[in-house]
């Protein structure tokens, strides 16, 4: 494939658009099969978070912290599998698999934004479960909705700063060719191997990063649960522990999912150790696709709350339709 460029002032070129490489080097077969599956798994999850936001905001015994977070959450993953999935499913049916250079700079910095406020969000989320379980009688004057709406501001404020600085920094460099990005989207590995200069100081950057936003909420997460777990062994009954436990077991399932994918990417190499490979493209897709698809599941399926709330929506939708046509 070839290389796009336009001349800047001086000697110096540089490339106006990248090109996704995607799945483009798989098996015809395997792509033909890839489009519908991702197309689902997009419909799913878009479907699946919105159906949460939904049911938490309707159903009024469902206006707790833990479910203005839930909110929270499932926005978060509508809109991180947006950012990514339709420019795949595009890669597959176009003759031109390109994203200009200030698309692929938005791209990434919204790729960023998202899973950097996800990572806080997780973490407030766990802390959340600690006040409730370890601290019942003071959880709704600690929890207030003052205290809730400034941590979720905070979370998106941070995720926002940080991503800027990282996507500032990564499209003043010089891009002068190759413009092929090994990836389904602009990630910051993939597009920092296609600088014309030394990035040792990006790469150490996004380690940096990569450690604080993962590690330390990281050891927060665990701090909470480790307090967690004690309050629930002091539990006598069985049934007590199982009810308590049951109420941040989903919490404890997605946070599982995305730091477990997230940080064995992000955190486990350097950028310039070795090219981008198809092993890192299936690893992204753990985190940037399933956990989006698996968060609807797991919210729904195993809290009986939410089970509750859509049966409720329902069982309304239903009742109103009666009324329209059998008014009396």
């Amino acid at each position: 494939m070839k290389s796009t460029s336009y001349k800047l002032p001086g000697n110096q070129s540089s490339i106006d658009e990248f090109i996704l490489l995607g799945f483009s080097n798989f098996n015809t077969k395997i792509q033909f099969f890839l489009f519908p599956l991702f197309l689902f798994i997009y419909i799913f999850t878009v479907l699946g978070n919105f159906t949460i936001i939904t049911v938490a905001t309707l159903d009024s015994l469902l206006h707790t912290p833990m479910y203005y977070f839930l909110r929270n959450l499932s926005f978060l993953e509508m809109c991180y599998i947006t950012v990514t999935l339709p420019k795949l499913l595009h890669t597959f049916v176009a003759k031109k698999k390109t994203i200009s250079f200030y698309g692929c700079c938005i791209q990434l910095f919204c790729f960023f934004t998202l899973g950097a406020t996800e990572c806080f969000i997780l973490t407030v989320m766990a802390y959340d479960r600690f006040v409730a379980i370890c601290n019942p009688l003071r959880y709704f004057s600690v929890m207030s909705k003052a205290t809730c709406l400034k941590m979720a501001a905070v979370s998106w404020f941070c995720g926002f700063v940080i991503s800027l600085g990282h996507a500032v920094s990564i499209f003043s460099l010089p891009y002068c060719g190759p413009n092929i990005i090994n990836h389904f989207f602009c990630d910051i590995p993939p597009v920092l191997k296609l600088a014309c200069t030394d990035v040792s100081s990006n790469d150490t950057a996004v380690t940096i990063t990569g450690v604080l936003l993962l590690m330390f909420p990281f050891f927060l997460v665990l701090y909470s649960y480790g307090r967690i777990i004690a309050a629930i062994m002091r539990i006598s009954t069985n049934k007590g522990r199982k009810k308590v436990f049951s109420t941040c077991a989903s919490h404890f399932m997605s946070f599982a999912l995305f730091y477990g994918t997230a940080g064995f990417t992000y955190v486990r190499v350097k950028i310039n150790a070795a090219a981008y490979s198809d092993n890192d493209k299936m690893l992204s897709l753990l985190y940037s696709v399933v956990t989006p698809l698996l968060n609807p599941l797991i919210y729904s399926l195993r809290n009986e709350e939410v089970k509750g709330g859509l049966k409720k929506l329902i069982r309304q939708k239903i009742l109103e339709k009666k009324d329209v046509f059998f008014p009396y």
